[in-house]
């Protein structure tokens, strides 16, 4: 009993699964044996062999062997009663314990367990929400990390040249003035980014809301468009294979996809060409992006849709952007009950997401 004096909740719980379990079996073996004694004594009653003295010498005898019996058996019955219980809640106690330490803002370790019924399952999905709790952590802390480091260079070089100039150690020209001011874009678009991304995170679409239908054709087609001369000032040529088709989707937001991967591909384009393909599948309405651009190794394909994740660990500003876009592409697309993805064979890759159709 020393065990559980820490634990009076679970102590209760202990006793009384044990003391009803116990007065149950208890009742269940009186019952029983006050049957088997009636009927026996009846017998011997009955019986012209046996005299009433000892019939009623037989009966006490009965009533003895009964008493002593169900006092045994309800006492056996409560000795492995008890220790059965006591193992049932002890990963409910381990279970408790990692619980309270995720509430402090630790992460326990996973725990482990022998046998794969109800409280099993229960330990591992628990194993499974602390581990996607760790990785969700380890990702804000990363995230942060990355949003300083992203906006620590530009702030420093245009704190750098705000200072040199008011202490009169340079002189303002167009190229310096040029320079700050892409600074301070680069600054707005990842602040841009990163509004538009709670906007998206705080929108549920759903059946109870109100959803657009919308020919996905033209709203790839308009897409073309916008970034024609650009294609066509780069000396990139296009080829587009779109299937006409009525989905259920946000038109700003698909067009934001868009815009963002065609800028991606213009970013990194290295073969010249794109191709654009739109089509029906069983999943819904799939549009796909494919062009030659710079390596991605397999085991980083799943990361190119996260917060802030570059390929170039250095981070240059000359080498991309801030790395929301794509996480602004999975956003908008996942919040349309769609799904977004890469495919990739060495430098050809396959940008890709699917939404509903009508």
């Amino acid at each position: 009993m020393l065990l559980f004096k820490n634990n009076p909740l679970r102590l209760n719980i202990m006793w009384k699964f044990t003391l009803v379990n116990v007065a149950v079996i208890g009742i269940a073996v009186w019952l029983a044996g006050v049957s088997v004694k009636d009927f026996a004594c009846l017998l011997i009653a009955n019986s012209p062999s046996v005299s009433p003295e000892e019939s009623a010498s037989f009966t006490q005898t009965m009533q003895t062997f009964l008493i002593k019996a169900s006092l045994l058996a309800v006492l056996i019955a409560g000795i492995f009663h008890y220790y059965f219980v006591r193992r049932l809640l002890s990963p409910l106690k381990q279970l408790g314990r990692a619980a309270r330490q995720m509430a402090q803002g630790e992460m326990p370790e996973p725990l482990s367990f022998r046998v794969r019924d109800e409280i099993g399952q229960l330990t591992e999905d628990f194993n499974h929400l602390s581990q996607k709790l760790k990785q969700v952590e380890e990702l804000r802390k990363k995230m942060l990390s990355d949003i300083a480091h992203e906006l620590r260079t530009p702030l420093t070089n245009i704190n750098g040249y705000l200072e040199a100039l008011s202490a009169g150690v340079i002189k303002g020209n167009a190229e310096l003035y040029q320079s700050l001011h892409e600074e301070s874009i680069r600054i707005t678009r990842m602040v841009e980014q990163l509004h538009e991304l709670n906007v998206w995170q705080g929108k549920k679409i759903s059946n109870d809301n109100k959803v657009n239908v919308l020919s996905i054709d033209k709203v790839i087609e308009s897409c073309i468009d916008h970034f024609s001369l650009e294609f066509k000032s780069r000396g990139i040529s296009l080829q587009s294979n779109i299937e006409a088709a009525q989905v259920v989707g946000d038109e700003d937001g698909l067009k934001q996809v868009l815009h963002n991967l065609l800028t991606n591909v213009l970013q990194y384009d290295q073969g010249g060409w794109i191709k654009i393909g739109g089509t029906r599948n069983e999943f819904g309405y799939q549009v796909t992006v494919n062009n030659l651009g710079q390596p991605i190794p397999k085991e980083k394909e799943t990361l190119i849709f996260e917060r802030f994740y570059r390929l170039d660990s250095s981070r240059s500003r000359d080498t991309g952007g801030a790395g929301l876009g794509l996480s602004l592409v999975k956003e908008i697309i996942e919040q349309q009950k769609g799904k977004a993805g890469l495919r990739s064979d060495g430098n050809e890759h396959s940008f890709w997401f699917t939404i509903p159709l009508k």
